[in-house]
């Protein structure tokens, strides 16, 4: 089994350009309707972005996304925090230890997205 997680766009090459900046994603294949870019560390995992009023994405799902969020864990949660201030990206929260042994920081992506980027932590 194979998941690939797509989102939606109104700007494909602002929210490509977002995601290689923040995340170091690599692109994998790139049209103007549809855009898959991958880890840097694993080619196999995949995130696509797709035309949001494109065909194939039915006219009841080209909406704003709400109610759902895309988690990335990185190595680094805090150097990733920094990089999004550099990139002004909208900040939802700021970074902190959470109870179940994550960091993390809440951002807006530039479809409106919710994206939850953290990194494991232990308590000393």
């Amino acid at each position: 089994m194979r998941i690939l997680t797509n989102i939606c766009s109104n700007d494909l090459q602002k929210s490509k350009d977002f995601y290689v900046e923040l995340l170091d994603f690599k692109v994998k294949y790139d049209s103007d309707w549809y855009v898959q870019l991958c880890s840097p560390d694993d080619s196999e995992i995949e995130y696509g972005i797709i035309q949001r009023n494109h065909d194939l994405v039915p006219k009841e799902y080209q909406n704003a996304p709400t109610g759902m969020y895309v988690t990335f864990v990185v190595d680094d949660v805090d150097m990733v925090y920094e990089r999004a201030l550099k990139m002004k990206v909208t900040i939802v929260e700021t970074p902190r230890n959470e109870f179940y042994g994550q960091r993390r920081f809440l951002a807006k992506d530039p479809n409106g997205c919710l994206i939850d980027i953290c990194s494991p932590w232990e308590a000393e």
